[in-house]
């Protein structure tokens, strides 16, 4: 899977969707082009993130977009997901490979070139890094206070493998990340929250398609 490719990502957010259900704001997304999803949906019990995945599954399958599912390397097995985004604190990357198969897609969340270089030579498809800039999402990687742009730039130059960006992002400054050397950005609250999900989500393909 070319994750080259994936310039918006969505992490799902279920507690911060305004009362809609992770699958309408994932439909709305997919209708306006997002190119990868990962369920996360902290706060929900594993049962539930099962029967959402199994309903994301569908509606990725049909659209042609890679789904990725945060931390549990059984969920992304039972929903047959195209991958599995690990924390630091989670399982090797070689453990992911060995459970979903070779061909599966593994991220990683780092902060720092150190993590990268670690994260890419275990074999990482693409690294989460941030929180990029201040966010009260806990459903980010480690400072929530923002590690700048200047970070994304030092991650970039340290490896070879994707670079996403994540945390506090949007519309308003999702090219800085870009610019700054990630191949795209993963977006939680600005996309889960809208009014218009789908709006949002063309908004922030907006920003970075011409960077």
């Amino acid at each position: 899977m070319n994750t080259n490719q994936w310039q918006t990502y969505l992490v799902t957010a279920a507690g911060r969707s305004a009362g809609r259900t992770t699958p309408d704001v994932v439909a709305a997304a997919l209708d306006a082009g997002i190119d990868a999803v990962q369920l996360r949906d902290k706060g929900t019990s594993a049962r539930e993130r099962y029967e959402t995945g199994r309903r994301l599954r569908e509606l990725t399958a049909e659209a042609g977009v890679p789904l990725i599912v945060n931390d549990r390397i059984d969920l992304a097995a039972a929903v047959d997901a195209d991958g599995v985004h690990l924390g630091q604190s989670d399982l090797p990357v070689e453990v992911a490979r060995d459970r979903l198969g070779e061909s599966a897609t593994v991220g990683v969340s780092t902060s720092t070139a150190d993590e990268a270089r670690e994260a890419a030579a275990a074999g990482a498809d693409y690294l989460g890094v941030g929180a990029v800039y201040a966010t009260t999402s806990k459903d980010v990687p480690d400072d929530r206070n923002g590690i700048g742009t200047d970070r994304i730039a030092a991650v970039a130059d340290a490896v070879d493998v994707p670079v996403i960006g994540i945390g506090g992002i949007d519309a308003s400054n999702a090219a800085s990340v870009v610019e700054a050397g990630a191949t795209g950005v993963a977006v939680l609250s600005a996309i889960t929250a809208a009014e218009d999900p789908a709006e949002a989500t063309a908004e922030v393909g907006e920003a970075v398609a011409d960077v």
